[in-house]
């Protein structure tokens, strides 16, 4: 096994704690980068090493690539590890890493780029025999007319998303060729505003999909393999709120057939790391929306029914090791299910940093938390609103489902608001209980409640 004697981890929070572990359990020193505002945080206490890296602003320091080269630099470190977030998915970033004489823990600048870009992700995936949504099949055209016609072939409603967005920006829902050339116009605008870039495509917009994903691994030397499938519908504003794996109602087959399929594309694509193949689920079909070159939020889902550290792979493979898993080796065993833990208004959702005046963590079988906060630790407002998961393994769902159900009752955590009164009530919601509802079903019930 090779091993990175030292691996900077240039980011915060329960992300960095968790990359911080991984790195302990393999005999590897770490250097904390953080900000003046994050010198208190639990992973800058307990690494090797730590350094500060600018003010709270994250463009001046989480998101400061010279700042991290030179901590990277003064601390002898050999590697980077970018967790998720700020710029876990910037080619730049990853390339300015390589240059320097550094391992980027993560694919290689040009598969980031080339995935990032949504136009060439989907044209890469068709290329790879990967199922995709009908669309423009690449940028949408200048000309009005153009766009009307190909609205006209995919047939309404559309959805008008922007090249370089994420997170649910740049996006319009077009259900009348009316209302098309004015949603172009606002999701260019959107999308130049927001990401630099004014490239749009379109989409036909699927009115009652589940969210599917597919996590994979793929070495240097062409081996991938994929650890089935996540169910991420529970969302808000395209914002996932609670996930789950296995996806109920995915057979073992379609696993085996969509995962294969996702390992031919990481071949085909020479993808290296830990990466993430999302989809679309409507009618009984899939369809490729993104694919996320970075350890995901809901990672643990899948290390829970997997057994296998997503995390300990990302930093073997970057050191040049092959797989130390086959697909034959991957057995899905059991449920897991995963609720984020914001600091935020429960009925508004607003941001509400502050003290924690008390904190005290769920526990009992199969319960897992991953949180960087404690008594007495002070929320800043200057980043995501995320202070933790709680995740819950079970035998079955509905095992799963009453573990979670009951580490939320347990959880003490006082002195600010958070989203535990809403996480209550989705454990005991009837839909969610159910399983395989589509992605807007939170925000329906959310409307029936204000109303």
């Amino acid at each position: 096994m090779a091993v990175l004697e030292k691996i900077v981890i240039a980011n915060r929070g329960e992300i960095a704690l968790r990359i911080l572990r991984a790195c302990q359990s393999m005999g590897i020193k770490t250097v904390a980068l953080h900000s003046t505002v994050d010198r208190n945080l639990k992973h800058v206490a307990m690494a090797d090493e730590s350094v500060c890296i600018g003010p709270a602003p994250a463009a001046e320091s989480y998101l400061n690539i010279p700042a991290i080269i030179a901590a990277t630099e003064v601390t002898d470190a050999v590697a980077i590890h970018p967790g998720y977030g700020f710029l876990a998915e910037n080619a730049d970033f990853a390339e300015r890493v390589e240059q320097s004489g550094f391992i980027f823990i993560g694919p290689r600048p040009e598969t980031i780029r080339l995935m990032g870009d949504k136009v060439s992700a989907i044209k890469a995936m068709r290329d790879a025999g990967v199922p995709c949504v009908p669309g423009s099949d690449g940028p949408l055209p200048e000309s009005a007319p153009e766009c009307i016609q190909i609205a006209r072939e995919v047939g309404y409603p559309v959805i008008i998303k922007a090249s370089a967005g994420g997170g649910g920006r740049g996006m319009r829902v077009v259900h009348t060729e009316a209302h098309l050339s004015n949603a172009i116009q606002l999701a260019r605008q959107e999308a130049e505003v927001n990401f630099g870039d004014a490239t749009v495509y379109l989409e036909k917009f699927l009115e009652n999909p589940r969210h599917i994903e597919f996590q994979v691994l793929s070495d240097q030397h062409g081996n991938a393999i994929h650890l089935g499938e996540r169910d991420c519908s529970t969302q808000r504003r395209h914002q996932k709120v609670l996930e789950e794996a296995p996806a109920p109602g995915i057979t073992a087959e379609q696993r085996a057939e969509m995962g294969e399929v996702c390992v031919e594309a990481c071949k085909r694509i020479a993808y290296q790391g830990a990466g993430t193949f999302e989809f679309l689920y409507d009618g009984g079909r899939f369809y490729f929306i993104e694919m996320n070159t970075r350890i995901q939020v809901e990672h643990p889902v899948t290390e829970g029914i997997t057994g296998i550290d997503l995390v300990r792979e990302q930093i073997l493979i970057a050191a040049g090791d092959p797989l130390t898993h086959r697909q034959e080796d991957i057995q899905i065993r059991g449920h897991a299910i995963e609720c984020r833990i914001n600091a935020e208004d429960p009925e508004t959702f607003m941001p509400c940093p502050g003290l924690i005046e008390g904190f005290h963590a769920p526990g009992g079988p199969g319960i897992r938390i991953e949180s960087h906060i404690y008594d007495g630790y002070r929320v800043p407002p200057n980043y995501d609103s995320m202070i933790g998961k709680i995740i819950a393994y079970g035998e079955t769902r509905e095992i799963a489902i009453a573990r979670l159900r009951v580490a939320l009752d347990e959880m003490v955590l006082d002195g600010i608001k958070t989203n535990v009164p809403l996480h209550k009530r989705l454990v005991r919601d009837r839909g969610i209980l159910k399983g395989g509802f589509n992605i807007h079903y939170l925000e329906k019930r959310l409307a029936e409640r204000q109303a």
